[in-house]
């Protein structure tokens, strides 16, 4: 494959988007239309996946598998479920500059790179995006900004272009949907292909649609946002940037790039407060389906055929394999790669194979495994065992019925784990909020 030949390859990712968010996830309409008309269209004409999973039920950690294509838990900045301000300064709690990344390994490869939005692998001065393999990068580099002030909840101003500070007005999603209409349109001129990373806040609190800019000082000492929202504002911030997308792939056609551009879209997570997981049950921090299921949408034209539905388990890292094998770069060979490509399946999407998915949690001492049909859970002590495709909520414990299957599952699940480095004693969890905010699942 020459380079000139390589795909463009744009990486969205939503942040805090629940696993029937969209419409073509069989999300509802609201009163003034369709939540994400672009989103569907995408799903449409090219392949939609109904088994994908984040690689974490939080932030920071499935960014760090995002980055570099290999299970979190071997890097100690992803043990902290996430990221926080407290971090700040730290020379460990961030993603390691001389690690390969994604980015970087494309960049050396030919590819143009660019991060626009969401950064939240720890604070300059050591680290960064710019260190991390992205030639360009334009957004906030913590877990959470207002999105018109643009600053996070100490009030520190957070919209940066490269490494320095970036004042400008505007709704943050429009921001980073126009940027990369820019970016879109500048790599048009160029002989060599583009990797963007488009990490969208949205729709992660507080709850601020594009009119919402009033409510700024309201929410400027807490942007949990404890005492705001609802499900129709939550739905409009999704469909305001599904709108930017529509822009991004509008200029893709408009310079003739569309049909050799790969596009994937995500969410870092399963949904938060006003998100809708139907039929799954929990949400972000769970490992339960409705925390680490989510929304995996595919399109390539000249690759992917449309109308496509597949079932194949994928994660995270699977898609940053995907992106270095649809541009012909091998792993660094110092690092190689827990991921697995989906290419088979882009280009069929019947195609399937075994892909074992396990994940583990600080937080309520968690622990899963997927593998085919079955995943075996332990949450606070308690595990259990159930069959997925029968029983998607998670209601039905069979390990009292199969404890040899149970007992196998475990088994394979601390193999595993004893390949990791152990979670550090030191390592955090940090919660917005909790019963006394709001009633439990």
């Amino acid at each position: 494959m020459t380079l000139s030949h390589r795909p463009n390859i744009i990486y969205i990712v939503a942040d805090d988007l629940g696993y029937a968010d969209l419409g073509c996830y069989d999300g509802r309409d609201e009163s003034w239309g369709p939540v994400s008309p672009v989103l569907d269209g995408l799903a449409t004409q090219g392949v939609k996946f109904t088994q994908g999973y984040s690689n974490s039920p939080v932030c920071s950690p499935t960014r760090f598998a995002l980055m570099t294509a290999r299970y979190q838990y071997r890097l100690r900045g992803a043990a902290e479920e996430p990221i926080n301000s407290k971090s700040r300064g730290s020379q460990t709690l961030g993603l390691p500059p001389e690690h390969p990344t994604l980015p970087s390994l494309l960049r050396d490869a030919g590819y143009r790179t660019a991060l626009i939005g969401k950064w939240h692998l720890g604070f300059a001065p050591h680290f960064g995006p710019l260190k991390s393999g992205y030639e360009e990068a334009y957004g906030p580099l913590a877990g959470g900004v207002d999105y018109f002030t643009h600053c996070d909840s100490a009030g520190r101003h957070d919209l940066w272009l490269n490494d320095a500070p970036r004042h400008e007005e505007g709704y943050l999603t429009d921001l980073l949907s126009r940027r990369a209409v820019d970016y879109v349109e500048r790599m048009a001129t160029q002989d060599a292909p583009f990797f963007i990373s488009l990490h969208y806040t949205a729709p992660h609190w507080p709850w601020e649609t594009r009119e919402d800019a009033g409510r700024a000082p309201q929410v400027k000492d807490n942007l949990f946002d404890l005492a705001g929202g609802n499900i129709h504002v939550y739905r409009r911030m999704i469909h305001h940037m599904d709108e930017g997308i529509g822009w991004i792939v509008e200029a893709l056609r408009r310079t003739g790039q569309l049909d050799n551009t790969l596009i994937v879209f995500t969410s870092d997570n399963g949904g938060e407060r006003f998100s809708d997981n139907w039929p799954l049950v929990g949400g972000k921090m769970d490992l339960t389906e409705g925390g680490i299921r989510v929304p995996w949408i595919a399109h390539w034209p000249a690759v992917i055929r449309p109308g496509g539905t597949s079932r194949q388990l994928c994660m995270t890292m699977d898609w940053s394999a995907t992106m270095l094998a649809a541009a012909g770069v091998a792993a660094h060979p110092g690092y190689p790669l827990d991921g697995v490509s989906l290419l088979p399946v882009l280009r069929d999407a019947g195609h399937a194979f075994d892909r074992p998915l396990h994940w583990r949690m600080n937080h309520r001492d968690q622990r899963a495994l997927r593998d085919g049909d079955w995943k075996y859970l332990r949450v606070d002590g308690h595990d259990y065992l159930f069959n997925i495709p029968q029983d998607e909520r998670e209601r039905a414990n069979l390990g009292h019925q199969q404890p040899d299957r149970l007992a196998a599952m475990r088994a394979d699940w601390e193999a595993w784990n004893a390949s990791m480095p152990p979670i550090p004693e030191d390592a955090t969890v940090s919660l917005g909020y909790s019963a006394k905010d709001m009633p439990q699942r």
